[in-house]
């Protein structure tokens, strides 16, 4: 059976500056080649520093917004070649939760119509149906019936995500895009959250793309994950083989940072030169050599391709 999800070559390019600026007109790589594919059931995390082109990824792959080369299969299916008619069918079956619960909710609407537009987009059920279903998947995410009534300003910020994930369950897709789904939560929130994107994953046999920048909640959450770093997949490999034998000199940074829960055990911190490099002006050759600690002469000069390094662990660097 072929991957739920397969993503080839994908590339997103925007063109900033232009004469009303006064300046050239310069493109920047958002996402440049990139590449992977998911399994069904699996999660894929998607990690890296902000501004690298996770969330974009996931946007082109729902195309939320539009690729400028590459190819998406979902479901067996072309995406890109899809028309308008075709494409609105096939996103029920791929859903996204965003980043920040408060800014994706119409605050003008009640929980219940927010939960049931999905249903009435594509006509599922009449009213009372809809209301049914709605009281359901608020039972399903943790909260009661009543919570339909009420408006997102009325909420907490983990109630208000737990509603965005209602929402994106409504259709019962078989691949959601989580995009931060944490990041704006408490602390003490955030771990409630993520424990019941783990349950409606075996109760409804979803597939994630997992996004976020914090690796150990990546971690957590992932059977595999994937590298990113200004625009390129720089690592991506089975999660256990990632977290005891990374390869990028990037993710063993990356790495260093994530706490240690013994407090008799200290990991060596990995502290990378300089700044991230501006997505107008992209290093030439490997793009994190300027703040690589094992950089030499070929890094300057030649982009490093994937390669394997491990069984189904790919990475891109010359040391290897």
């Amino acid at each position: 059976m072929p991957p739920l999800l397969e993503v080839h070559a994908l590339e997103k390019r925007f063109t900033v500056g232009g004469a009303w600026l006064r300046g050239r007109r310069r493109v920047i790589r958002a996402v440049d080649d990139v590449s992977f594919a998911i399994e069904r059931g699996e999660v894929l995390g998607l990690v890296g520093e902000s501004g690298c082109g996770k969330s974009t990824t996931g946007r082109l792959i729902l195309r939320l917004v539009e690729p400028s080369a590459g190819s998406i299969r979902f479901e067996g299916r072309d995406l890109l070649a899809l028309s308008p008619p075709k494409l609105w069918a096939t996103r029920q079956r791929m859903q996204i939760v965003f980043q920040d619960p408060f800014a994706s909710l119409n605050p003008r609407m009640r929980v219940g119509g927010i939960v049931a537009e999905p249903l009435a987009i594509y006509g599922r059920g009449d009213g009372a149906e809809r209301r049914r279903q709605v009281a359901e998947l608020l039972e399903v995410v943790g909260l009661d019936a009543a919570f339909a009534e009420r408006y997102p300003h009325e909420l907490s910020g983990g109630q208000r995500q737990r509603i965005g994930i209602a929402a994106a369950l409504a259709l019962r897709p078989s691949l959601i895009v989580a995009d931060e789904p944490v990041s704006a939560l408490d602390v003490s929130v955030q771990a409630q959250v993520l424990n019941l994107l783990m349950e409606l994953r075996e109760r409804f046999g979803l597939t994630y793309l997992f996004i976020s920048h914090d690796l150990h909640v990546v971690l957590h959450m992932s059977d595999r994950v994937a590298v990113m770093y200004l625009g390129e997949i720089v690592e991506i490999g089975p999660r256990d083989a990632l977290y005891g034998d990374a390869h990028h000199p990037y993710t063993q940074v990356l790495l260093s940072a994530v706490p240690v829960a013994d407090p008799t055990l200290r990991r060596e911190r990995i502290v990378p030169k300089g700044e991230v490099a501006s997505p107008l002006a992209m290093p030439s050759g490997c793009r994190f050599h300027p703040r690589c600690p094992f950089v030499f002469d070929r890094c300057r000069v030649e982009r490093p391709a994937l390669r394997t390094v491990g069984e189904g662990h790919e990475a891109a660097c010359h040391l290897y």
